[in-house]
């Protein structure tokens, strides 16, 4: 799992099958958006597994980064980014600490 500098924001390329079935990503909602810009602010954290997509959240202050199908992906509460949404979003999510 990396956690990238000054974001807080983890990634998890490509987690096994065994682990995204201990986590019970399979039984979390869907969320899909299609190509976009946009603010966000998390008011909990949120763990996400992209099924598809091309993302870039650029945080507040902070440095862009990318993300997409395969990526398990954690943010932190209280960030405040931007999501640039380069291909459809299909994702896994649940919010609150896994």
């Amino acid at each position: 799992m990396t956690v990238l500098p000054a974001t807080d924001i983890s990634i998890d390329t490509q987690p096994s099958r065994d682990r995204l079935t201990e986590i019970g990503v399979f039984d979390w909602p869907i969320w899909t958006k299609e190509i976009s810009i946009f603010p966000w602010t998390y008011g909990e954290s949120e763990t996400c597994y992209f099924l598809e997509g091309d993302v870039i959240v650029t945080p507040a202050g902070g440095i862009p980064v990318q993300m997409g199908k395969g990526d398990l992906v954690h943010f932190p509460a209280g960030m405040s980014c931007t999501w640039e949404i380069r291909a459809a979003v299909k994702k896994h999510y649940t919010f609150g600490d896994e």
